[in-house]
């Protein structure tokens, strides 16, 4: 919609207004004209794409991305891409508003939960070993936030959306923020059980029985792009390369034959998903190829946040981001460091490579530039444009001052390498950690580290740098008050004296386990690192960070054969709850081979289960991270959909 004034004085006259609304007239139909002309944009993201996941900057050998590179000979290519958190959807809000998640408040990736929530919190506290209480993140991108896609149907564009969007269901879906098609229409933090058909969409069937979501996703939005009139933007969000862990299956028998077992990338079903993912990229290429669009295609091709180095896959880790230390969920440089390519047909010089650091909130000021697009008056902006780097007008040593960029993240998931609650500030060679209440006196504990001589980020100068450490926490502070950040508090029940420092970045699977003496709830028994109560008819699971889980042994066994278990669950936690099963007495009760991950499908969890024997007790792991569950219903679901209640039984478990 056009907006225009005109002055009261000129109200009475009519030839004179006519004469406006003509103009306006005339104006509006130049922008359309204008609009019609200008670049087509497909913005492919990938989730949970490492820096080193890709043929990109020669740091494997064993992922195979042959279209991804072809998409790097068309244009520029970006070594310092930094996501705008270590999780996926504050940096998907990011991109598409380009304001900082200090500012837009989504800080955790929990937008799929039930329970909405559009006003950041501290939290109110927090285990004994963590220093500080993690913030309760926003969960919903509002529909009131001026967006890329709002910018875009202002300028005339069709907006389609294709793939993962993960920043809330319906009334908060991309429908609702401006996109005129949304397919699969999945709210998930991945997809929708597997990525090989059967899937489990609402209202999205596969057309073969083993059709994998990346190629069905790729031949939808081509359909998109050749169907489209006048200018198109396209939002590419991949599933890919997000868990669960699986492909297709000549695809891992192909690559299983081409493991090094020395190497730290090894994973044979992780390749086959880069594949995959890659193919992907190769599809839309050629279409827009055929389409004879290229010449005025702007294209980028970026991830989320850091590659995925904390689950097990085959018993090894999907994948490794050496040289840079760390992943997803963590600020060091492997959480938050991934690969970016900008096509910028007859501009940004084809093959050309870039150190010039960007971050997620740069995206949507540089396309506003680049493509004139029509932005509200008081739109604000954390990012800034990079369009003078694509141009090769600038260079790194340009600025007398290096930019300063931030990665809020209040959160301590115990991942490989974790943190507490922290925030990092990059600026040019130098990077310092701010982590909140960590220090000896209660106060605030900094890292620092020089990536240009310390990459993987082992040497600490902050002791031997405090002038420098206070000058960038200047600079830390300074972002925190204008975005106005809700902010982590020092957690009253921290025991420092037992902290133990060394197992900061020491993943939950190398620690000693911590139980915690509690009676059973509702006929559940917490076995480690929770604690239970009963809310209404909700039992409240609050996890201790480790390796939460409970039991409960069944009042009548489940027989043995295929049965398929529904979980009502609102989990705390960014990881897939897990669902274990007791045989008969057998000891010990519950094992790796009795297990499997419990799968997301709307608003409950599904898992099905193979037993040799009548099930007896059933375990519920809801998620390796601090934060609260709610268990509202757990069942069993038959084919035909007839349903046999296994909690609540009756009114001793509510």
């Amino acid at each position: 919609m056009w907006r225009y004034t005109i002055d009261p004085l000129l109200r009475s006259d009519r030839k004179a207004t006519a004469s406006i609304v003509v103009a306006v007239t005339i104006f509006a139909m130049a922008a359309t004209c204008c609009a019609a002309e200008r670049m087509n944009v497909v913005f492919i993201l990938a989730d949970d794409l490492g820096w080193s996941d890709t043929t990109l900057y020669g740091t494997t050998e064993f992922y195979q991305t042959p279209n991804v590179q072809r998409l790097a000979e068309r244009g520029m290519t970006f070594t310092r891409a930094y996501s705008s958190s270590p999780l996926c959807s504050p940096t998907r809000a990011s991109i598409l508003t380009g304001l900082a998640p200090a500012r837009h408040g989504i800080t955790s990736p929990n937008c799929h939960l039930g329970r909405v929530n559009l006003q950041a919190t501290p939290g109110a506290s927090a285990a004994s070993d963590e220093c500080a209480t993690a913030v309760d993140s926003v969960n919903r991108l509002a529909t009131t936030h001026e967006t890329l896609v709002k910018a875009f149907k202002r300028a005339g564009y069709r907006a389609g959306h294709f793939g993962k969007w993960h920043l809330g269901l319906e009334p908060y879906s991309p429908i609702e923020h401006g996109f005129d098609m949304d397919v699969p229409h999945w709210y998930g933090p991945g997809p929708a059980g597997s990525y090989v058909a059967p899937w489990k969409y609402p209202d999205f069937d596969p057309q073969t029985p083993d059709e994998h979501i990346e190629d069905r996703m790729a031949e939808e939005a081509v359909a998109f792009m050749g169907s489209t009139e006048g200018p198109f933007f396209m939002n590419y969000w991949m599933f890919s390369v997000h868990a669960p862990f699986d492909g297709k299956a000549d695809l891992i028998a192909k690559h299983r034959e081409r493991v090094d077992p020395k190497s730290p990338q090894r994973c044979p079903t992780y390749a086959a998903m880069i594949e995959s993912m890659d193919d992907a990229v190769g599809t839309l290429l050629d279409a827009v190829d055929r389409l004879g669009i290229a010449d005025r295609t702007l294209i980028v091709f970026a991830s989320d946040n850091g590659g995925n180095m904390y689950n097990q896959v085959e018993g090894v880790p999907p994948t490794s981001n050496a040289p840079l230390r760390g992943g997803k969920a963590t600020l060091y440089e492997g959480g938050v460091r991934g690969p970016c390519i900008v096509v910028w047909p007859g501009v940004a010089e084809p093959g050309a490579t870039s150190d010039t650091p960007i971050t997620s909130c740069d995206f949507f000021p540089t396309l506003q530039e680049v493509l004139g697009l029509p932005v509200k008056q008081d739109q604000q902006f954390d990012g800034e444009s990079f369009a003078a780097t694509l141009r090769g007008e600038e260079t790194n040593d340009e600025r007398s001052t290096p930019r300063a960029f931030f990665t809020y993240f209040p959160h301590s998931p115990k991942v490989p390498d974790w943190l507490p609650p922290s925030i990092a500030v990059h600026q040019g060679d130098w990077k310092l950690i701010r982590i909140f209440f960590g220090g000896a006196d209660g106060g605030h504990r900094w890292k620092l580290f020089n990536l240009a001589n310390d990459l993987g980020e082992q040497d600490d100068l902050s002791a031997e740098r405090p002038e420098l450490v206070a000058q960038l926490d200047r600079l830390i502070e300074q972002h925190l008050e204008e975005t106005g950040a809700v902010r982590p508090l020092p957690n009253p029940a921290f025991n420092r004296g037992a902290y133990d420092l060394s197992q900061e970045g020491v993943s939950r699977m190398n620690r000693p386990r911590r139980r915690v003496a509690s009676k059973p709830v509702a006929g559940w028994k917490p076995m480690s690192d929770c604690r239970l109560k009963m809310v209404g008819r909700e039992l409240v699971i609050t996890s201790l960070g480790d390796d939460p889980y409970l039991t409960l042994a069944l009042k009548r066994p489940i027989a043995p054969g295929g049965q398929s278990i529904m979980v009502e669950l609102e989990s705390g936690s960014t990881e897939a709850p897990q669902l274990f099963w007791r045989v008969g007495k057998a000891k010990p009760a519950f094992t790796a081979a009795r297990c499997v991950d419990l799968k997301r499908v709307g608003d409950r969890f599904e898992a099905s289960i193979s037993a040799d024997g009548p099930v007896t007790a059933i375990r519920i792991d809801p998620g390796r991270q601090p934060g609260e569950s709610r268990l509202r219903r757990v069942w069993l679901e038959s084919d035909r959909g007839e349903q046999t209640t296994l909690w609540p039984t009756g009114k001793s478990d509510e």
